[in-house]
């Protein structure tokens, strides 16, 4: 008996987006709910997202020189305490160890809600002179943030994340790598994860807690919401000040250095299954899918199957410079294979039957927009080539579009608010920067300040909320 096609037992993402959102995780095979409440289990399809979007970023972390490194998951807990806005930020979210071996410890011990706390100490005690500067360094590590409403790959209380932490004699210096960083992501959010969005500078109250600066690249998913996809933070001199962080420069002068920390999450596999997945499933840009084709020979149970099957490896062989797959199971249809990969959004299927081995062709199927072509096993490996970069190119102008089409100027808070509770999406305001002007929105409408734009001009207009002289329009938006 033929088993059940997975999309019907789908929910339709057009027609309940979060229901949607839970279940295509589940049932593409991404991911499951831990046993621990708030965590999650990446089962191997979707951690193989991960390992190649690792693979891309530490490559170009490396490119910059920047080296890998690993450190402790516990931090004494009078090392957090040190940077008072750093604690105060991170404070609801601890998870705290109290006994270790069957004893209760001396002084608690946090579970790391991120790194620089147990990483500055570290370099204090390396860095003496000029010479040991910059100190350029990244980690893969996982980090525990204890969420009390959590959400498969966009908010669990453990996740996993690259965090790099360098060291400077100069500020400029120190700017040169934030910069650097930020644009390091936005180049991948674009170029890899096809996801357009606005990339700039976070207010005093949605900054990294310690930070002087924090940038950002903000983007928004189909339910008109934005999701913060990673940061860059100019730490200043703050961290370095107070774990004593020094060095004697070249004229023999004691100084403090200065100090970047940047971070990209799990969280951007989150964003890539909203953005670009449809009723079917998942769709996942070739760039980053774990299998870029998949092959189905069209096997009817007789005994030419077995030549259909060498031409299915024949056909991989021919592909060898792309992630290939063969579904010649037999034990299901065609149909439920159709659709099981469908629901995988593997970017291209390609099927053969035995009308397209008697003329040595093949048909291809797209999985971003469905349409079918019919290409001979000579002209193969070149046309594949162009559809998967005309699907990772479609994909991004997709996303492009509905950024664009979503994001508006607002002057008027009525017209704000209605529009935050009807269509949402990104909305341009002049806001004076007074913080209590930030908090009356964020009541009253659930919006942030998401980022002012790097090429914002300074302009003169009245604060969207209180009416006050303002400089600049902000970014705001209603956030996961």
């Amino acid at each position: 008996m033929e088993k059940t096609f997975p999309k019907k037992q789908l929910i339709k993402k057009s027609k309940d987006f979060s229901g949607w959102y839970q279940d295509v995780i589940i049932k593409a095979g991404l991911a499951d709910y831990a046993p621990v409440k708030g965590c999650m289990v990446f089962k191997p399809y979707g951690y193989a997202i991960w390992e190649n979007i690792q693979n891309v970023l530490d490559a170009k972390i490396k490119a910059a020189g920047v080296k890998n490194a690993y450190f402790p998951i516990f931090i004494p807990e009078k090392f957090l305490k040190k940077e008072k806005e750093h604690v105060k930020g991170f404070s609801p979210e601890l998870a705290i160890v109290t006994i270790g071996g069957g004893k209760k410890l001396e002084e608690k011990l946090v579970v790391r809600p991120t790194s620089e706390s147990i990483i500055y100490p570290m370099y204090a005690k390396w860095i003496k002179s000029w010479r040991d500067l910059p100190i350029l360094m990244n980690q893969w590590c996982n980090v525990v943030r204890w969420e009390k409403r959590s959400r498969l790959f966009l908010r669990t209380t453990e996740f996993l994340w690259q965090e790099g932490h360098t060291v400077h004699s100069t500020h400029k210096e120190s700017l040169k790598e934030v910069k650097r960083a930020l644009d390091m992501y936005v180049d991948f959010f674009k170029n890899f994860l096809a996801i357009d969005g606005i990339s700039g500078k976070k207010s005093e109250a949605e900054k990294f807690p310690g930070a002087k600066d924090t940038y950002t690249y903000e983007m928004l998913m189909p339910d008109n919401k934005a999701l913060q996809g990673c940061t860059s933070h100019d730490l200043g001199q703050n961290f370095a000040k107070v774990f004593n962080i020094k060095f004697t420069a070249q004229d023999g002068k004691e100084k403090i250095p200065w100090q970047t920390s940047w971070g990209f999450t799990t969280r951007s596999i989150g964003a890539l299954i909203m953005v670009h997945g449809d009723d079917s499933g998942l769709i996942i840009p070739p760039k980053l899918a774990p299998l870029q084709i998949i092959i189905i020979p069209i096997l009817q149970g007789k005994p030419a199957d077995k030549d259909l099957e060498k031409s299915a490896e024949k056909i991989k062989g021919i592909l060898k410079d792309f992630k290939v797959g063969i579904d010649a199971r037999r034990e299901y249809s065609v149909g439920w294979k159709f659709n099981e990969w469908e629901l995988k959004g593997v970017p291209l299927r390609i099927e053969i039957g035995q009308k397209e081995m008697k003329e040595k062709k093949v048909t291809l199927v797209r999985r971003d927009n469905r349409e079918k072509s019919f290409v001979s096993f000579n002209s193969l490996q070149d046309a594949i080539k162009k559809i998967l970069d005309s699907i990772q190119k479609n994909l991004f102008e997709k996303s492009s579009r509905f950024l664009k089409e979503n994001t508006k100027e607002v002057f008027d808070y009525r017209e704000f608010k209605s529009a935050m509770k009807e269509k949402k999406g990104f909305l341009a305001a002049y806001w004076c920067q007074n913080s209590r002007c930030e908090v009356k929105i964020k009541e009253e409408t659930k919006a942030t300040t998401r980022a002012l734009l790097p090429d914002a001009k300074t302009e003169k207009g009245e604060c969207v909320y209180c009416g006050k002289p303002a400089k600049n329009k902000w970014i705001f938006a209603q956030a996961y």
